[in-house]
């Protein structure tokens, strides 16, 4: 059963934005949007907007790695992000809108350095990769409103997701990969 069912967690910046490349993909059995990797227990979303609080915006991936491996999800993920941006995401600054992978055993852990190594070496981008790969800590799942935005304020998600920069960052960084 556990084989069966994994989890992945990473922060790409604002987690409106992280759900939806992940949930619409086979074996990928929920997405949660949340915050991990801080002191405070139980966060809420002005907590950690504070910067007080050392958690990063995440989304927690729980997948069949039969139907969708973690390294496809590490592919995924890479694709969401600028990596090479230590300060934040795109629209968004400060330490909850840094990216990183947070593993959850070594074999993710192992996968996630080689992917990392991967882009770092492929030349796509000028700047090196300095997406930290961590430890998993705790894992908060975020206030209601803010699970599967995309969906519930489908307007307003589209209007930030290319008004923050993101949408035309992956456009230019990934669009031969998506023409093929």
């Amino acid at each position: 059963m556990e084989e069966s069912k994994q989890q992945a967690t990473f922060a790409g910046g604002c987690f409106w934005c992280m759900v939806k490349p992940f949930d619409e993909q086979p074996g990928i059995i929920s997405v949660i949007s949340g915050y991990t990797g801080g002191h405070v227990e139980n966060p809420t979303y002005q907590q950690v907007c504070s910067e007080s609080t050392g958690h990063y915006e995440a989304v927690q991936i729980t997948f069949n790695p039969e139907i969708f491996p973690y390294e496809r999800l590490l592919e995924l993920y890479w694709q969401q992000i600028d990596p090479t941006d230590p300060g934040g995401q795109f629209y968004d600054r400060g330490q909850s809108y840094q990216t990183a992978i947070f593993y959850h055993n070594e074999k993710q852990k192992d996968l996630a350095e080689q992917s990392k190594q991967v882009l770092q070496d492929s030349g796509r981008f000028t700047k090196p990769v300095v997406t930290p790969i961590l430890p998993a800590k705790t894992f908060y799942p975020a206030e209601e409103y803010h699970q599967h935005y995309y969906k519930k304020n489908k307007a307003h998600y589209e209007s930030y997701h290319v008004g923050s920069g993101r949408a035309g960052f992956i456009q230019a960084h990934w669009r031969e990969k998506s023409e093929k």
